[in-house]
């Protein structure tokens, strides 16, 4: 999954970091930042992560997400 997967559907991409990162701020995030970076900062500052870890953290839920949108495309769902 890109960057541009993510913000070109940032409505379901919100909903779904959510679910992840609970405690991050959806007023902040009603567009998405201009890139993972941002993202990533965010996260940081909203889950006492430090940057490394909120990269990390990002890096993974990505990883599951493009895991998820390959079996759904494949139709292992």
């Amino acid at each position: 999954m890109t960057w541009t997967d993510i913000t070109e559907n940032w409505t379901t991409a919100l909903a779904r970091l959510e679910a992840r990162f609970p405690l991050l701020n959806r007023d902040a995030l009603n567009q998405p930042p201009e890139d993972l970076h941002g993202l990533s900062q965010h996260l940081a500052a909203t889950h006492d992560l430090t940057p490394l870890e909120a990269t990390e953290e990002l890096a993974d839920w990505l990883f599951v997400e493009t895991l998820a949108r390959q079996a759904s495309e494949m139709g292992l769902h």
